[in-house]
């Protein structure tokens, strides 16, 4: 969710943030559950079944083509033994015969023997925007994690649609997307919000202009169906998934539209599922969060002052913070590192605890007079032409998603008074945040209305794994899916916050993940374990 470059979203809510041929398998192509229509108007549900029966059309051509597998393209930039592939869906599943899109999916097999194999895990990072590609390269990397499970299935990601090899959107020219310094987002006056406000309205112009084709059928849903397609296309009639921050959302809506389609589902760091919080009030809910965190990685910082020299207190290290801020405000460093590439930086540290560390030594060298270690790592790369497309890329699809996937406030005054009160005891990423999404207020295409999560016919036991400080993902979310996916079980990870808790270590969390995965055993009862380590200075 709050992002406003490829660095704030690597798994994006952020946080954020990563198959086999064969053929029709009696089951792979049933039709939803009729429950997943949503009780709003007769004629929204007949658009839900026409894009049932539109889904279960695309699944059954797709179990009849299977994938053509072959080595990637060298630029994937994917190792081998990883193989590379598309599966076609349609753009609107409602026309399942009209304009079809090609998805980008690749795989590495289970490293155990053939007794061993119990079928595809397909995973999604995050976003809405991440690729999951990288997923089968902790294989080949030998993550230690993800080693039991990696014997019992083919690891495979995708690219979601829209998202970088599979038919990608784009609002900006993207040298132009990530061009610095940006506008403070703090506003000092209403003359500043006026050029905010001008600003996210070009950019929904934008979106629409460059890729209006797309943008109505680039909604939770629609992602969802095609990944039932591609378990089709697998050969698989069932669907183990592995979904992070975002990706939890994507299963809860795979969950209620295909109960009967999932074998096993993970889900970790989890979006609120209710139509109440997709997606404006959780947004807002996000920024209380990140205030949270901020404030836990200023007391580390605090408890390690011999390390870094930046204040023994909180309150000394956000004086620091305050004066980095002030000073960019008055002159970008470097000419390039203003508050709003500062807050895109720092916002790493209560994102993930991995970034602690190396987010502290690059303040404390700034401190220290070392300013250019601070312009290196918070400055864009105008060389870097890839880079800043997948960055833009990102940022359309999180922008298309949310702002098609249910209706936002359109009157600027309910934004102005919500994030006006939020900021004055939230201020790290209140504004930011309702900059980032407000291009969301004057969308150009119709808002849907967001499916109601709910357990189906067929649901098995789902596993929910939460830290109990997530900033992205409030823990609250964990608390909601649980109580909407009946059978559900939770496992908390008490006094931590990182975002993304099952690539982290933490046996008490992996064992049970693992024994998930391997077996489909679950506790008795929810679980709270202790904290993964804390991050060494």
């Amino acid at each position: 969710m709050s992002k406003s470059s490829m660095r704030r979203r690597a798994t994006a809510f952020g946080t954020a943030g990563a198959l086999v041929t064969a053929t029709l398998i009696a089951g792979a192509v049933s039709a939803p559950a009729a429950s997943a229509a949503p009780a709003d108007g007769r004629d929204h549900a007949r658009g839900w079944d026409r894009e049932a029966r539109g889904a279960a059309v695309a699944a059954a051509r797709a179990a009849r083509a299977g994938v053509d597998w072959k080595d990637c393209a060298a630029d994937w930039n994917l190792p081998k033994p990883i193989q590379c592939g598309y599966v076609t869906v349609p753009l609107d599943y409602a026309k399942p015969d009209g304009k079809q899109i090609r998805l980008a999916v690749d795989r590495i097999g289970n490293t155990g023997g053939k007794g061993e194999r119990q079928g595809a895990l397909i995973y999604n990072p995050g976003g809405p925007g991440g690729s999951g590609l990288r997923f089968p390269a902790r294989v080949t990397s030998k993550n230690a994690v993800w080693a039991k499970a990696a014997r019992a299935y083919d690891f495979v990601g995708f690219d979601p649609r829209g998202v970088g090899r599979s038919a990608p959107i784009s609002c900006v020219d993207p040298q132009e997307f990530v061009k610095a310094p940006k506008a403070d987002p703090v506003p000092g006056s209403e003359a500043d919000k006026r050029v905010q406000r001008g600003l996210a309205r070009a950019y929904a112009e934008g979106c629409f202009e460059r890729s209006g084709e797309m943008l109505p059928h680039m909604t939770t849903p629609n992602t969802a169906r095609d990944l039932d397609v591609i378990r089709a296309a697998l050969g698989e009639k069932k669907l183990n998934y592995l979904g992070v921050s975002y990706g939890t959302y994507l299963g809860a809506v795979y969950g209620t539209l295909f109960p009967d389609h999932v074998r096993r589902m993970v889900v970790d760091s989890v979006v609120n599922p209710s139509r109440d919080k997709i997606w404006y009030q959780a947004n807002l809910d996000q920024d209380v969060a990140f205030e949270g965190r901020w404030k836990d990685w200023q007391d580390w910082v605090a408890a390690n002052d011999a390390t870094y020299h930046l204040g023994d207190t909180r309150a000394a290290v956000q004086e620091q913070w305050l004066k980095l801020r002030a000073t960019a405000a008055k002159e970008p460093l470097g000419g390039v590192v203003g508050p709003a590439e500062l807050i895109s930086f720092f916002q790493s540290a209560p994102y993930y605890d991995s970034a602690w560390a190396p987010t502290a030594e690059i303040f404390s060298k700034y401190v220290a007079g070392d300013t250019q270690a601070l312009v290196d790592a918070a400055a864009p790369d105008p060389s870097d032409t890839a880079g800043n497309a997948s960055a833009e890329n990102s940022n359309a699809v999180y922008t298309a998603v949310e702002c098609t996937d249910a209706k936002w406030p359109a009157n600027w005054s309910t934004w102005d008074r919500d994030n006006t009160r939020l900021h004055r005891d939230h201020p790290f990423m209140t504004w930011a945040n309702a900059w980032m999404n407000l291009p969301c207020a004057t969308w150009p295409v119709k808002q849907q209305t967001p499916l109601n999560v709910k357990t189906g016919k067929g649901l098995p036991p789902v596993l929910i794994v939460q830290s109990e400080r997530d900033a992205a993902t409030p823990y609250a979310g964990a608390v909601e899916l649980h109580q909407r996916f009946k059978g559900s079980r939770l496992v908390t990870e008490r006094d931590a916050g990182s975002h993304g808790v099952t690539g982290l270590v933490n046996p008490c969390v992996n064992d049970r993940v693992d024994a998930y995965l391997l077996t489909g055993a679950l506790d008795t009862r929810d679980v709270t374990c202790a904290p993964h380590a804390t991050p060494k200075p």
